[in-house]
């Protein structure tokens, strides 16, 4: 059989190392779909339950493995299917190629079945590489360029093939003429460092501050014993974004854990004490939790130009990669004697530790989600990749989950986008079927798209070396962030009619499904639950039933924002013990609502 244009799109993935494609069935992709067959499993196609599980499962895989994540889909609706995964990359910055089918060439503009213009479709989500292959002879280095820029931008990209164009014949040796363009399925990173008269610039800012932070994201990976030597020299403390948390340890006393309205007291005193800031490898969007614009000179590190200076007046951009500019920059700080700062930092830090452990313990009904969460850190497993979707689950993450030194846990961070926990645990786990895989999740993802890809779980754990699947559901029959935006934001009362969840037996379906379900609704069962789970000879359902009534607020939370919250909690039916849980909490950091 001679070989195809989809046979040499299969060939060219495996040259640039794609392990596996993720992607659905479709008319419009039939002669792939044949060139994966014909492929033998190299590489592999991965079915989830619908595309847009697929561009979140490439996604995923760029965001723990490092590599482009390739999905597949057909025209029309499969296509409109993938954009919400092609967001989360596009936004998120991570490296992924969209292989799309399209109608026969010869139908395009005729209003065909399933016509849809592609490139009006994914003008803004792929726009920096966005190409149909319209002969055999542009697949390579259109392909090709597909993929250096996903990997040189981090962003998603896309290859339209119509229907006509995959069944052809493919053109094994270019000619050497004029409009024909050789390619080669390669890329490579420079060493970037910023210039030294920057890095004295830095020094001298950094050098004169008396009350210094670090807020780290999650491009300071890589730089961790840089970090702790700036802040053993200039006495300093640290906060890290959410997609930073995993970054460092957070047990030392200087660390005061993740910045922002789901973060910690510590980290907001941190913020609003320092009079220096370095800001390394982070664009947090959350400004607000920033120090004042005028209360800190301030330093940025970043690869990316575009975002220095782009959420914080930086005196001193530095341009480079963390590590390299952080190892540059060492030798010329001072260091600080004065560690008056830093014991400020440490008592933050130990009334932080103090006042979560005694939330956690809070009275609820059935069950604290705090407790939840904090509880399974004395159960994750070393080697575990950790998946945390959008949703109050996300505070309780970043607020209670002590994760292993190194290991990875990513979430939709600039999208926001509910659903992503199952399909980028799915993706880390069969990138490394040896590692255990943790999801954590609310009732509404769940509900959203996850008992969809459960389906997938029991499909093919049992092909897994390790067969440790772990999902956590947090059962509260709420929308619950929303629910508390609601309030502080508009001081609206919770509407039922968007925010309830219908009820659903989360445990039960796993059964169904031949996984284990384990359904917790007291304190004392919680400890067992996560043995078991982590010792569990298949995946597991943990159905957590907790309180939809335990606050997620703000640390130190504007006095107008609480007045909103009970402005909006005096109006709902049984608004009262919230009302008590968050006077209790405000109490506990020292405010007097009463």
């Amino acid at each position: 059989m001679a070989r195809t244009v989809a046979d040499a799109l299969v060939a060219r993935l495996r040259d640039w190392g794609v392990a596996r494609v993720f992607g659905y069935a479709g008319d419009g992709i039939d002669p792939l779909l044949a060139a994966l067959r014909r492929a033998g499993g190299d590489p592999e196609f991965v079915q989830p339950r619908h595309e847009e599980m697929a561009a979140f499962m490439a996604s995923g895989h760029a965001k723990y493995t490092g590599a482009p994540g390739v999905c597949l889909a057909t025209q029309g609706p499969g296509a409109i299917h993938l954009l919400n995964g092609l967001y989360d990359a596009k936004l998120d910055r991570r490296p992924v190629v969209a292989v799309v089918g399209q109608v026969v060439s010869t139908a395009l503009g005729t209003g065909y079945l399933q016509e849809v213009d592609l490139h009006a479709l994914f003008k803004d989500v792929c726009g920096q590489y966005l190409q149909t292959v319209f002969a055999p002879e542009q697949l390579p280095v259109l392909l090709d360029n597909a993929m250096r820029t996903a990997i040189a931008e981090r962003v998603p990209t896309c290859l339209i093939v119509p229907h006509d164009v995959q069944r052809a014949d493919a053109v094994d040796e270019l000619p050497h003429s004029h409009g024909v363009v050789p390619s080669s399925a390669v890329t490579a990173r420079p060493r970037v460092v910023p210039a030294q008269e920057d890095l004295r610039r830095a020094a001298e800012v950094l050098g004169r501050g008396r009350r210094v932070a670090l807020l780290v994201g999650r491009g300071a990976a890589g730089a961790e014993r840089e970090i702790a030597e700036v802040v053993e020299k200039l006495g300093a403390g640290v906060t890290a974004s959410l997609v930073g948390k995993p970054v460092l340890p957070e047990d030392p006393p200087w660390h005061t854990g993740v910045m922002g309205h789901l973060g910690t007291t510590a980290s907001a005193e941190l913020m609003a004490g320092c009079d220096t800031l370095l800001v390394v490898g982070c664009n947090d969007p959350w400004t607000e939790f920033y120090p004042r614009p005028d209360q800190a000179r301030a330093v940025q590190i970043d690869i990316e130009a575009r975002v220095v200076g782009s959420k914080y007046p930086v005196e001193v951009p530095l341009v480079g990669d963390a590590g390299e500019a952080l190892r540059a920059l060492l030798p010329l700080l001072p260091r600080n004697e004065d560690r008056s700062w830093q014991e400020e930092v440490f008592a933050s830090v130990a009334r932080w530790r103090e006042l979560s452990g005694r939330r956690v313990r809070d009275p609820a009904e059935p069950l604290n989600p705090e407790l939840v969460v904090h509880l399974l850190s004395g159960h994750i497993p070393l080697d575990a990749q950790v998946a945390v979707d959008v949703g109050s689950v996300t505070y309780w993450y970043a607020r209670h989950l002590a994760l292993p030194v190194g290991a990875p846990a990513h979430t939709s961070s600039y999208l926001a986008s509910m659903g992503c926990a199952l399909p980028y645990a799915l993706a880390a786990k069969l990138h490394a079927p040896d590692r255990p895989a943790l999801a954590l999740a609310g009732d509404g993802a769940m509900q959203m798209n996850g008992l969809l890809e459960l389906i997938t779980v029991a499909d093919r754990w049992r092909s897994w070396a390790d067969p440790r699947f772990v999902v956590l559901v947090l059962h509260n029959r709420d929308l619950n962030e929303v629910t508390w935006e609601q309030r502080e934001m508009e001081g609206d009362p919770r509407f039922p009619a968007s925010q309830r969840v219908p009820e659903f037996p989360y445990a039960r379906y796993a059964e169904l499904l031949g996984l284990r379900g384990l359904r917790v609704d007291s304190p004392d069962e919680v400890d067992r639950a996560w043995h078991e789970a982590f010792t569990a000879d298949r995946p597991v359902v943990v159905e957590a039933v907790v309180d939809p009534a335990v606050p997620l607020l703000a640390p130190h939370l504007p006095e107008g924002k609480a007045e909103m919250i009970y402005r909006g909690l005096d109006q709902e039916p049984g608004g009262e013990r919230a009302r008590e849980q968050v006077l209790r909490q405000r109490a506990e950091e020292g405010h007097d609502d009463r």
